[in-house]
């Protein structure tokens, strides 16, 4: 967003009280006659009055939808009545109405999306076209109406909306793709609306990058609100308003979102610090499939906040190398946290790795230098190999290591260089014995490991991570081992961890091993020492909460 554009909330007059008629066009309550010769309220009016969060409102009732309002306002000034959702929204607008009397500091959007436009409204446009009439009326400052219905109105019908004295919004959401954005702007631009609203979804990484142009190149044509949908389009809820997005939506708290991807916004603002992103924030994210559960942003935003750095993290749900290289270049991203797929794929994209990196064939931390260049790191092996020489002397332990891929590398790599015995099974005995034959390993197959005595058994694989569908790996009875260490740490107490715990062997959590490769980053990023307490205190803190909820 351009600075200056966002001023601070003014003073304004209270709106009309219930039962005394409607809101004038007088300067004072924020209106004005445009150039169509209709009492609108003013787009600098209202945008002196909003931040850059708008938090939707839900509710099966009047009750419940009010009720839920009470509790965001305190907090969240500028907040969006999704009427749609109740059984008979014109019922809800004297309460509304009254709610809004009474808190002249909230500013107010009024939508009622039918079915047809992917909300929850199954009467017809002019039932929509009435509720929203109502909801002006009951001071709503906008009103939201879909392209689709805006094309199927009359002229006459149109203006009467318009007369009631609310700012117009003309929305378009693509639920399906991130689709040609310029065409539907020139679509909308007919309607002379104070605000245009295009969400797409996002089907890659890039469509997010779609998006942005797009908010950049159109900008100073209308004030702009662009989202993308989805699991991949978390990079422009937190980043549109730096390309040109006036604001964004978020939802009130988890569970209660009104598009695919909503983010709650305690979280925009504790988490992703979205009231201070500028064109100077740096980018980083964890690049991945699957990161959506990843709690990396959770920790490192916490670190850049602690060591006051101007930074964003982001989780970066990908299955193409394109994809993500697309977004590191345009974006541009300082840094990334690599995971599966891509900790081997990645090497051969970077200029130059570290000597772990290149020996192990796996990297896990990406850093763009100031010659804009990306250049590999490798913090997962002194993650992994840590943790276990506090416990136990290395040389000559022997380890089996479940799981050949980048993390199952870095541990045969790192543990073999200690002096252990490392035996390495996969299910894929081909992947397993080209790693063994790389790290001077061994390898076993499965109908072995109850045969053979271990002084740690490590889990490298996804096997018990959250959302992860496979829930077990091993027997009970094929524990036989000193210590068990799993590398997944969320959840914290895995299968593998709570199988061990009851075969009374000590464990280590993939906790420990997660925050110090975490602070290993942030240092290689940022230039300074990582406040790895505070990472593993947030870390645990979530940890403990989800499970709670489960």
């Amino acid at each position: 967003m351009k600075a200056g554009l966002v001023a601070e909330p003014a003073p304004v007059k209270r709106p009309t009280p219930p039962g005394a008629g409607n809101r004038g066009s007088s300067a004072s309550n924020g209106s004005s006659v445009s150039d169509r010769g209709v009492a609108v309220t003013s787009t600098h009016f209202i945008r002196s009055r909003i931040g850059k969060i708008c938090v939707a409102i839900t509710g099966s009732s009047p009750a419940e939808m009010l009720g839920n309002a009470e509790q965001i306002v305190r907090e969240n000034h500028f907040v969006e009545f999704r009427l749609d959702y109740l059984a008979n929204p014109v019922a809800a607008l004297p309460k509304l109405k009254q709610f809004l009397y009474e808190r002249s500091e909230v500013t107010a959007i009024g939508t009622c999306r039918r079915a047809a436009t992917g909300g929850k409204f199954k009467g017809t446009i002019a039932a929509e076209l009435e509720i929203l009439e109502k909801a002006a009326q009951a001071g709503c400052h906008l009103v939201d109406v879909e392209l689709q219905t805006a094309e199927h109105l009359k002229p006459a019908q149109l203006r009467k909306l318009r007369e009631q004295g609310a700012a117009l919004i003309v929305s378009w959401h693509d639920f399906e793709a991130t689709r040609d954005l310029d065409a539907i702007f020139e679509r909308i631009k007919p309607f002379q609306p104070e605000f245009v609203k295009i969400v797409s979804t996002a089907k890659t990484l890039s469509d997010n990058v779609t998006m942005m142009r797009f908010l950049d190149r159109r900008r100073d044509e209308a004030n702009l609100i662009g989202i993308s949908m989805g699991d991949q389009g978390t990079i422009s809820r937190v980043l549109g308003l730096r390309a040109g997005s006036v604001f964004t939506f978020a939802s009130a708290h988890a569970g209660k979102e009104t598009g695919p991807g909503q983010i709650e916004a305690r979280t925009l603002r504790e988490t992703w610090r979205i009231d201070q992103i500028d064109a100077s924030t740096k980018v980083y994210g964890v690049a991945g499939n699957p990161v959506r559960h990843s709690l990396s942003p959770l920790m490192q935003n916490m670190a850049f906040r602690r060591e006051t750095v101007n930074a964003v993290f982001l989780p970066l749900q990908t299955t193409r190398m394109n994809d993500l290289l697309t977004l590191t270049r345009e974006v541009p991203l300082h840094g990334l946290a690599i995971t599966m797929p891509f900790k081997s794929e990645i090497i051969r994209h970077l200029e130059k790795t570290d000597a772990l990196s290149e020996k192990i064939g796996a990297c896990n931390t990406v850093v763009r230098a100031q010659d804009g260049k990306l250049y590999g790191f490798n913090t997962d092996v002194a993650a992994i190999v840590r943790p276990l020489e506090r416990r136990l002397p290395l040389n000559r332990a022997r380890i089996l290591v479940l799981g050949a891929g980048g993390a199952g590398r870095a541990a045969a790599f790192g543990l073999a260089e200690k002096g252990a015995e490392v035996v390495i099974w996969n299910r894929t005995p081909e992947t397993a014995k080209k790693l063994a034959r790389q790290a001077k390993a061994k390898t076993i197959r499965r109908e072995q490991i109850a045969k053979t005595s271990f002084d740690v058994i490590l889990n490298a694989t996804p096997i018990g991570m959250r959302g992860n569908k496979a829930t077990s790996l091993l027997e009970p009875k094929e524990l036989n081992t000193r210590l068990v260490f799993d590398l997944v740490y969320n959840p914290i107490d895995t299968p593998l961890i709570r199988m061990a715990r009851e075969k009374g062997l000590p464990v280590v959590t993939g906790v420990e091993m997660f925050v110090h490769q975490g602070a290993r980053q942030f240092e290689i990023w940022t230039g300074k020492p990582a406040p790895e307490e505070e990472m593993l205190r947030v870390v645990v803190h979530a940890l403990r909460q989800e499970k709670d909820k489960s």
